[in-house]
This record gives structure tokens, sequence and C-alpha cells, in this order.
């Protein structure tokens, strides 16, 4: 009974041993965003700018990482272990906030993506530095393409404005009046939204989502 107690002890561990070292193996959702940023500040047109967590669509979503060129781009990061199903939900949420989204995930993965991603999303495929080994590559994980992103077909103008605090659309509205200032942030979408065309409300809230960064501190890869 002892013997078998203690072999049965030795079966748990060795397979708690051998998930944890699978689970060591497999790439994070930090390690793909670590190479994701790398990727975006080597490229021939490099973005302005690149930001990390930034809450969209009334602080319901919050995007990974937001490339800002002209206007702001956004990169969802699903690693090996992370649920893909996920993008079904937050898909709605990215599509009215930004007018480019790119799924950034991993093998293991990319069937699925491919069949529940929006057409219009970018697709790219992160390889860990594990399955580089076996085919004689080393280094961090590497990036490919696998489609790229173009315009979201439901991009929403006053949905894209509730990313911006209060006091970033009263910016927008350019002559403040009190009449303006005591208008709600729904109000204040609203309006900028009745005035201006998709590609300028894009271009604005990238810069000021770029100024919040740098003003209060946060990270930023120039």
């Amino acid at each position: 009974n002892h013997r078998f107690a203690a072999a049965a002890c030795m079966i748990r561990v060795c397979v708690r041993c051998a998930l944890d070292t699978n689970l060591m193996g497999q790439l994070t959702d930090k390690e793909i965003r670590v190479a994701l940023i790398r990727h975006l500040r080597g490229r021939p047109v490099a973005p302005k700018a690149v930001l990390e967590e930034v809450r969209v669509h009334n602080g319901n979503a919050i995007a990974d990482v937001v490339a800002v060129h002209r206007a702001a781009h956004c990169y969802e990061i699903k690693g090996e272990t992370d649920a893909i199903a996920r993008i079904a939900r937050q898909g709605s949420y990215y599509d009215q906030a930004f007018r480019r989204i790119t799924l950034v995930t991993t093998e293991n993965h990319l069937r699925q993506a491919l069949r529940i991603a929006p057409a219009h999303w970018g697709v790219m495929v992160a390889t860990s530095a594990n399955h580089q080994a076996r085919a004689g590559v080393e280094g961090p994980p590497m990036l490919r393409y696998v489609r790229k992103a173009t315009i979201s077909p439901r991009f929403d103008k006053q949905v894209a404005l509730l990313a911006l605090w209060k006091c970033e659309l009263l910016t927008m509205c350019g002559v403040e009046t009190k009449n303006v200032q005591k208008l709600s942030r729904a109000n204040l979408s609203e309006m900028i939204a009745e005035r201006k065309g998709a590609r300028e409300v894009s271009a604005s809230i990238a810069q000021l989502l770029l100024t919040r960064h740098i003003n209060n501190g946060w990270p930023v890869a120039m």
C-alpha cells in the first residue's frame, strides 16, 4: 500500500512537471507584445508612436497595442493559452473604435482566428523561439503576415470619440463656450461626429491619445 501510494505520488509530480514545462514553452501575450512593438518600430514606415493598454468604446474594451500613424491602428494579441473565441465579442468594440484592426496570434489559433476574425481584420502569426530552434533558428519570436488589415466598415465616429476624455473632446470642438463645456461626453461626441468626417475624427483621436500618454508619463514606444 505504501509503495502504491508513493508510486501514485511520483506519477502526479511527473505529470505536473511535464505540464509546467509545456506551459513554460508556450508563447505568451507578453512575449508577443514585445516582438510586435519591436516589429512596428522597425518597419520602413514606422508609426509615430506605439501605445499600450488603450481603453476604447467608453471603457468597454482595452486595446493591447495601438500604433499611431496618421490614424490609430489597433493590435489585439492572443497567445497560445488565450481563448481565441473572445475576439467574437471584443471585435465589435474594436470595429467601431478603430478604422484598422490586426489580430496577432499563434499557429495553434490560426485556423480558428481566420474563421472568427472579421474579413477586414489583418492577421499576423507569431512563432516562438522553441519552434524556431527546431527549425535551426534562434532568437525572439518572429512575426509574419497572413493578411493585411483593411478599413472597418463598422467604424462609428461617435463611438470612437468616447475613447477620449471630456477635456480632449473640448479641444476638438475648437471654440470653447460655456454652453459647450456644459455638454456631457456623449453629447460632445455626437456633436463632433456630426461636424467632422471619419478620417479627421480618426486622426484627431490618434494624436490626442498620443498627447495624453506623453503628458501623463505613460509608456510610449517612439
